[in-house]
């Protein structure tokens, strides 16, 4: 014989009882809370002597109360899981047939072989009723909760205690795959210290937290999505979390959270260093951008890197007319291919294995798909390749962008996109002179053409960012790899500070500011605030829970600098249509000097050395001034002479 123990760890084990096992019971509250009421009513004696035509009219009642449960569902749901909804389901139910009761009564109450029911029966009936579903529910409901409370699992703090915390407390005390139990709340709003929610104590997210954790047993605290601007803006206080042995977890993309979906305490995972970068959420409206991309053809350069691919992701949800996808490296493409077929099929979408410096490919394909919006993202952007291969600068950024806007303008695209870079700014490397040239060149060419110097009707439209995070090549790769290699992990400089974005956020604003310019403009993101490197190392393997990982300073880079500008010492910016969108007043070049300094810069790249090719560009960048690079020389010359 089975204990009442083993039985209830034989429930809890089960998926759910079947649905007539619950409207069974609750058919037999129905008929004793009926005999109860009328006995607190009428006593003992007089029940024992109309006994048998009672039990008939709890019957004829029964019928009632059935049709009820029926209509309000009330037998549907695993009880374990019962809710506040539940409950009043169950509430409504029972009054719901408390009125057909009376209605019977009226209608039958003449009846000899029926015992009549008083109102105050039929009440306390009812309140009877009530009171034994909502019981069951209940204690089910409390024990499989505090069989969880009671178990192995890890105990666990929760950061926040408004709509996502509970959330996630309420999942964590009612599913069985959850791998944590809730062992108190944490909040930022000091007036919510030392209140009870849930059965445990809230504390206040300050720098006593590892303590409090510490002495609780709780190893892990779950951020709810609406507090991670809390994780981020307190680097303090979680670098002592972490240093304390507390696992930090969030939600899978807790920053999209629609507060309204499941959170699901089996879905956790160990916050990632870019969700504790500071940064302030950026909310764009893509409407306005939707309304012109929809049926249109798009053609995205770069489309297998790493803007250019999510590029292609937020662009495919727009539902163009046909998406032309470029890229010189094979296997990428035939990723985003598959990304394709998969994800948006019924998108039309040619995926082109092309050298956008190849003007005879190009040409061919604009022919065919005239494409009305250009997004070019394609460009080498590596700061010490190009240092070593300025030719290449030259061929594939500068050329590469001539070859593709002049086309635009010949075959009549609407909008060009230019996708630049901060280190266009103040050039201190080739890699940012070749991006400030493609910008000097679009400028130049859509001036030209709203001066009808150039026949056309393209408008161009240059953006500029800095670092994104978990692009091909960036530092937090990087570090990922020598952290699990034990180290070390290479930082050029103590002082050494980037500014970050999340590639989806620049993506939307690389949409939104080239689909809504008119022309011309050079637009630069406000990134946030900036981060230390070597903080971000730190943290880094702080988070990874790996010991005796060094950092090693290995110097600043050729063309490397310690501080990326967004804007030039001479430009200001203009306020746009979107906070975090400004507009950088830079000088303006005549096309026609432009494009013919541009032009034999590129004629003359294969008879040049590096020394030269790097001589001319800064003749087109006067404010090229190249740092840690053997093309510092060149600027000695330009001063002695």
């Amino acid at each position: 014989m089975k204990s009442f123990k083993d039985l209830l760890k034989w429930y809890f084990s089960r998926g759910a009882l079947p649905y007539w096992s619950i409207l069974l019971l609750d058919s037999a509250f129905v008929l004793f809370s009926g005999l109860l009421a009328y006995t607190v009513h009428h006593g003992a004696d007089q029940t024992s002597k109309v006994f048998v035509p009672l039990v008939w009219t709890l019957g004829i009642f029964l019928i009632c109360f059935v049709v009820a449960f029926r209509v309000f569902h009330t037998y549907d749901g695993v009880i374990r899981f019962s809710s506040f909804q539940d409950l009043m389901r169950v509430t409504l139910a029972v009054v719901s047939a408390i009125i057909f009761v009376f209605i019977l009564e009226w209608f039958l109450g003449g009846a000899t072989w029926l015992l009549t029911f008083t109102t105050a029966d039929i009440i306390l009936f009812g309140l009877f009723v009530v009171a034994f579903m909502w019981t069951i529910r209940v204690w089910v409901k409390t024990l499989y909760e505090e069989s969880i409370r009671r178990s192995n699992r890890e105990p666990a703090f929760i950061l926040g205690v408004k709509t996502g915390g509970v959330a996630l407390a309420k999942n964590m005390n009612s599913s069985a795959d959850s791998p944590f139990k809730v062992a108190g709340f944490v909040d930022n709003e000091k007036d919510l210290a030392n209140r009870f929610l849930m059965g445990v104590q809230v504390h206040h997210f300050d720098a006593r937290l590892p303590q409090i954790m510490n002495k609780e047993g709780a190893k892990a605290l779950i951020v709810s999505p609406y507090m991670m601007n809390v994780i981020r803006n307190n680097p303090d206080i979680v670098d002592s979390l972490v240093r304390a042995g507390v696992k930090i977890m969030v939600v899978p993309n807790a920053r999209e959270w629609d507060g309204k979906s499941d959170l699901r305490a089996s879905e956790l995972q160990p916050v990632d260093v870019e969700d504790l970068l500071p940064r302030e959420k950026i909310e764009v409206d893509m409407k306005a951008a939707a309304d012109l991309i929809e049926g249109n053809v798009v053609l995205i350069t770069g489309a297998a890197g790493s803007i250019g691919s999510e590029m292609v992701r937020q662009i495919a949800t727009y539902n163009p007319k046909h998406l032309i996808l470029v890229d010189q490296a094979e296997t990428p493409m035939h990723d985003i291919r598959m990304m394709m077929r998969n994800e948006w099929p019924d998108v039309k979408a040619e995926t082109i294995v092309a050298d956008i410096a190849d003007s005879k490919i190009m040409e061919r394909i604009f022919a065919n798909f005239k494409p009305e919006y250009v997004f070019h993202a394609a460009a080498y952007k590596h700061v010490p390749m190009m240092e070593d291969n300025p030719y290449e600068s030259v061929v594939n950024n500068v050329n590469g962008t001539k070859i593709i806007a002049d086309l635009a303008v010949k075959y009549g695209t609407r909008k060009f996109v230019m996708v630049s870079t901060d280190k266009a700014v103040n050039p201190t490397n080739v890699m940012g002179a070749s991006k400030r040239i493609c910008e000097i060149y679009v400028q130049a060419l859509d001036k030209a053409i709203k001066e009808g110097k150039v026949e056309g009707r393209t408008c161009f439209v240059t953006t500029r960012f800095g670092n994104v995070l978990g692009s091909n090549g960036s530092v937090i790769p990087i570090f990922q790899e020598q952290i699990r290699k034990g180290g070390p992990v290479t930082v050029t400089h103590p002082d050494i500070i980037r500014y970050f974005m999340l590639i989806p956020e620049a993506c939307k604003l690389v949409i939104e500011a080239g689909t809504m310019g008119n022309g011309g403009e050079i637009y630069v993101f406000d990134m946030g605030n900036p981060v230390r490197i070597a903080d971000l190392a730190k943290r880094m393997i702080m988070l990874s829970g790996a010991k005796d990982v060094e950092i090693k300073f290995t110097g600043l880079r050729d063309g490397e600098k310690l501080y990326e500008e967004v804007l030039n010492d001479e430009e200001i910016t203009l306020p746009t249509f979107h906070p975090k969108i400004k507009i950088a007043k830079v000088r303006e070049y005549e096309f026609s000097d432009v494009d013919v300094r541009i032009s034999e810069l590129i004629a003359t790249v294969d008879d040049c050395d590096d020394m030269q090719i790097v001589a001319r560009m800064k003749a087109i960048v006067p404010e090229f001034k190249s740092q840690h690079s053997k093309y510092q020389i060149l600027d000695k010359d330009k001063k002695t002479k």
